[in-house]
């Protein structure tokens, strides 16, 4: 495979550097003007999390510790951060969560351009495409976590492990993340297994101790009775009805506070899909056990996990568009990976067999490039249909109804590109006996 980038490329020259800090600078200080001056335009979700953290430190009443929660028990710190500067006004709230979501967007940015600047302008470009959604919601807490995660396992898979189970106590999403950092490392259960218990024992002695123990485990039960939701992939096929004047249509749930699609069958799929998603996740994990040491291991991370975030999407009831952030983690790594020219950082004995990148016939178009493409267009379309076009889709308007059927399309086609990609890995590598994420053994080690 020819080369793909000038050695310099990372991490990049000065005005390289300083072209990244620049476009992080514009569009993070646009989204903080629409932030304090529009707030209702996708930053609703952020005047919740200000009402849990006022009810928290003025009323002493917290969720998870007295109350079941829609989210995990350490979504519970970024919510409450901000409530340190002002609980009562909305402008300090605000600036407060905005600062963390910078911050955090800030160190994931130095990250990638650590590893390679095109990940960094890619990842920029995602934010901006996206929109409020990828600034006013947890989720925009958990994607910088992610991308840490990913970009650290070769060389530090603890920090690894407990930077995905940090941010899967946050929002589930990152968790998934653990089971291709699972298959690569080279010592499993002690540099994966054990951070990742620690954690989750630390998590949920802290909540025994907050006297929540009983609702620790609520977020996982927080979405049995939801129906259909309207924005949601399964519901391509009764929004396309709606709007075509069919006997499907839009219903409000006022206890949920979300639109949901009715029509014959909708309830039926609603159910058949809290089966789907547990085997369609059970199954990609088999197809990463088996792609490991057949595909190079900084390749396995980033497929793997980009298949594992759009199943959680595609099969999921629930249609959040804050959903569609969880792809930026495994895309931005990989396409990093890709300008490096499968550079990965992975440190190998001298007499290790290096597995090719597992092309076996694959074409070179189908590669990081056209991913990335293809997670803009996504980003860019979900923007338009929320929170640009969102009163114009629940009124069943048709041009942004098949925006929306189009974004679902692509998001299953994008899903189906991510899962060939892991079925067409080529031969085990019959000289490598260990995966190669992880410091190596003593004994290993050359003398």
């Amino acid at each position: 495979m020819p080369p793909r980038t000038t050695p310099d490329a990372p991490p990049g020259s000065a005005r390289t550097r300083a072209v990244v800090c620049a476009a992080f600078l514009a569009v993070h200080a646009v989204y903080w003007f629409f932030a304090i001056t529009d707030p209702g335009v996708g930053y609703g979700d952020v005047g919740l999390y200000q009402y849990w953290a006022w009810d928290g430190l003025e009323n002493g009443v917290w969720p998870v510790l007295d109350f079941p929660w829609v989210y995990p028990a350490l979504a519970l710190v970024p919510v409450t951060l901000p409530g340190l500067v002002s609980t009562l006004e909305w402008e300090p709230y605000m600036a407060g969560w905005l600062a963390l979501v910078t911050a955090l967007n800030a160190l994931a940015t130095v990250a990638l351009v650590r590893r390679a600047w095109l990940g960094a302008i890619w990842w920029i470009a995602f934010l901006a495409f996206l929109g409020p959604v990828a600034f006013g919601r947890i989720d925009a807490i958990i994607v910088p976590l992610a991308i840490g995660g990913l970009l650290l396992a070769a060389q530090r898979p603890r920090v690894a492990a407990v930077l995905l189970t940090v941010g899967a106590w946050i929002k589930v999403a990152p968790g998934a993340l653990v089971v291709p950092l699972f298959a690569v490392a080279r010592r499993r259960w002690r540099d994966v297994v054990v951070p990742a218990a620690a954690v989750c024992v630390a998590v949920i002695g802290l909540v025994a101790a907050g006297g929540g123990l009983r609702h620790v485990a609520s977020f996982a039960s927080a979405q049995e009775g939801r129906g259909l939701q309207l924005e949601s992939v399964a519901a391509s096929w009764w929004v396309a009805s709606w709007i075509t004047g069919g006997d499907a249509e839009g219903v409000y749930n006022e206890e949920l506070i979300t639109w949901e699609i009715m029509g014959p069958g909708t309830v039926v799929a609603a159910d058949l899909l809290g089966w789907l998603l547990p085997l369609v996740a059970g199954a990609l994990c088999l197809l990463v056990w088996r792609a490991r040491g057949r595909l190079a291991d900084a390749e396995l991370l980033a497929w793997s996990g980009l298949a594992l975030m759009l199943a959680l999407i595609v099969t999921n009831k629930v249609g959040s568009p804050q959903f569609y952030a969880w792809v930026a983690a495994p895309v931005a790594v990989g396409l990093a990976g890709w300008a490096r020219g499968g550079d990965d950082g992975e440190t190998r004995a001298d007499d290790e067999k290096v597995p090719d990148d597992g092309l076996r016939g694959w074409p070179g178009w189908l590669d990081w490039p056209l991913v990335a493409v293809w997670a803009l267009v996504i980003a860019g379309l979900t923007h338009r249909i929320i929170p640009v076009g969102y009163f114009e889709l629940v009124a069943g308007e048709a041009f942004v109804g098949w925006l929306l059927v189009a974004r679902n399309v692509l998001a299953l086609g994008l899903f189906a590109l991510a899962v060939a990609r892991l079925i067409a890995v080529g031969p085990r590598t019959a000289v490598r006996q260990r995966p190669a994420v992880g410091p190596r053994p003593a004994a290993d080690r050359p003398a």
